[in-house]
């Protein structure tokens, strides 16, 4: 399946008529959950009304750390399969992830100044995460650079394959450092957040990936016509 879909012709049937499915049905989901974040759900006991920066807080930095796991998975193909589609893929990802990683941040800043009475701490969770959002920018940085210099690819490949090692950085930042950041609340075997201020995070967290893998097909998508266009003009410049 995964070969069959590294040819541009048959990636492009399927992703066509998903591109529009994914980004509407995402957006939906988050406009429901920004909606019942905003007006359905209470306030916390502690936090007060800045909780409710966690319905896009919360997306964001699933998102920043899933979009790096993505780009990594296209590069690793791209290194063992040489398919020009994952490498393609890798730099429709990057981006975006660069875009949530950003968005993690700056929603982060933003709930931290009345929780902790700052815009910026260098909390472990903070700034591994500040690291993870440069290293976006400088895979994009090198990636860009080796592609207009002939190269063929590999280098960014690799890097993008190193860069996994900060995940795991993030993701436990909070239990091995003493750290102001609160732990994990939601897991896969429950949540400790109030059903209540829960349920829109529901809608959000879905949403946002959607919207997410939405983006990411319609850049794709435009990534090709741009190489089946450069690909023309050289033909006809021939």
């Amino acid at each position: 399946m995964i070969h069959a879909l590294a040819n541009p012709t048959r990636f492009l049937k399927f992703a066509r008529p998903l591109t529009p499915i994914l980004f509407w049905i995402g957006l939906a989901l988050v406009a429901v959950g920004i909606w019942g974040g905003l007006t359905q759900s209470p306030p916390d006991y502690l936090q007060k009304e800045s909780v409710r920066i966690m319905y896009i807080h919360v997306p964001s930095a699933w998102l920043g750390m899933g979009g790096w796991t993505g780009l990594a998975i296209a590069c690793f193909a791209y290194l063992v399969w040489r398919h020009p589609l994952a490498a393609l893929a890798a730099r429709a990802i990057a981006p975006v992830g660069a875009t949530f990683a950003a968005l993690c941040l700056v929603t982060g800043s933003i709930w931290g100044r009345p929780t902790w009475g700052t815009w910026w701490q260098w909390d472990g969770r903070l700034t591994s995460m500040l690291l993870l959002f440069f290293i976006y920018i400088a895979w994009i940085a090198l990636e860009r650079a080796d592609r207009e210099r002939g190269g063929d690819g590999r280098i960014a490949a690799l890097f993008g394959v190193a860069g996994t090692a900060l995940l795991p950085v993030i993701r436990y930042s909070v239990v091995w450092w003493n750290t102001l950041h609160q732990g994990q609340s939601l897991t896969l075997a429950g949540s400790s957040i109030d059903p209540a201020i829960l349920w829109p995070l529901l809608w959000t967290l879905p949403g946002f990936s959607l919207l997410f893998g939405g983006i990411v097909l319609m850049r794709m998508r435009a990534l090709l016509a741009e190489q089946r266009i450069e690909a023309r003009l050289r033909r006809m410049a021939a």
